[in-house]
């Protein structure tokens, strides 16, 4: 059976490869050290595939016809999308697809109770895998990438619960329908705390993202679902701090247990918390 040789999460923020420069130097060394580490990770844990789980920011759908969950099948994975060029200032990048690993992987999970959708041509893609492309280097790692985009702002959006309920059926479908010996990554990309476009946009609610890293660094995913959830999501920043169900599906597809930290941030110039971890797969 495949194996999950590596679970991480980290933000994605524009503010990171747009307006880098803007931060205090100790924050732009926080945020090196933790895509520093999440990319020598990919290398170290001798990864083929990598999952990258973001949300879509209503780019690839319709509002009226929005997939909870989006598995990108083509051949490689092309961006930054044109119309987010500007603002987010990443070179162009192409990252190897894996699509018989992601149509696997879909059908496996398409009857998991969400809506799930597979899209064969290329993604467009702004920074929910163009910031970890750039920020962690991933098309130097030579890793062949899955993009699997969820819905985090288009109501009713799969809460806690049912993005965990969906990383289980993910883990479950990659340890027993994918080839033997093929060691699959998960990579979460979205969050912390932010509110794009709203009244606290230029706001960060620190206290909550220090809470959320405590709780996950604990690994009690049973307190993390009760006390996490869509709602307090929403609380510390309306349609963005809910990015972090793209964690949530990581934990679920691994399990309960622990993380670590690889650094937070807070730098209001960057427009959301900025934060990283690792889990414990040993």
């Amino acid at each position: 059976m495949a194996e999950i040789s590596l679970a991480l999460a980290a933000s994605h923020t524009p503010g990171l490869t747009g307006w880098f420069d803007k931060a205090p130097d100790e924050d732009r060394r926080i945020v090196r050290r933790a895509y520093d580490a999440i990319h020598q990770a990919v290398l170290d844990s001798r990864t083929d595939v990598l999952l990258v789980i973001g949300n879509d920011h209503v780019a690839n759908a319709r509002v009226n016809d929005y997939a909870d969950f989006t598995f990108g099948l083509a051949e490689r994975h092309t961006g930054p999308d044109e119309w987010f060029k500007p603002w987010l200032r990443v070179a162009d990048y192409a990252l190897p697809g894996a699509p018989d690993v992601a149509a696997t992987l879909h059908d496996q999970v398409r009857d998991s109770g969400r809506t799930v959708r597979a899209v064969r041509e290329n993604l467009r893609f702004d920074d929910n895998l163009s910031v970890p492309s750039a920020m962690a280097d991933l098309p130097g790692t030579g890793v062949a990438v899955v993009p699997v985009l969820q819905n985090c702002t288009v109501p009713p959006v799969p809460d806690e619960r049912a993005c965990y309920a969906f990383g289980q059926a993910l883990g479950t479908a990659i340890r027993t329908a994918l080839p033997d010996g093929l060691r699959v990554g998960l990579l979460g990309s979205g969050g912390l705390s932010h509110e794009p476009g709203g009244p606290r946009y230029l706001e960060i609610d620190e206290e909550f993202d220090r809470w959320w890293l405590d709780l996950l660094v604990a690994g009690d995913h049973e307190r993390v679902l009760a006390e996490a959830t869509f709602e307090r999501m929403e609380e510390a920043g309306s349609g963005g701090t809910a990015e972090l169900l793209s964690w949530v599906v990581v934990m679920g597809a691994i399990g309960p247990r622990p993380c670590t930290s690889l650094g937070y941030s807070a730098v209001d110039q960057w427009r959301c918390g900025v934060g990283a971890v690792q889990w414990d797969l040993s």
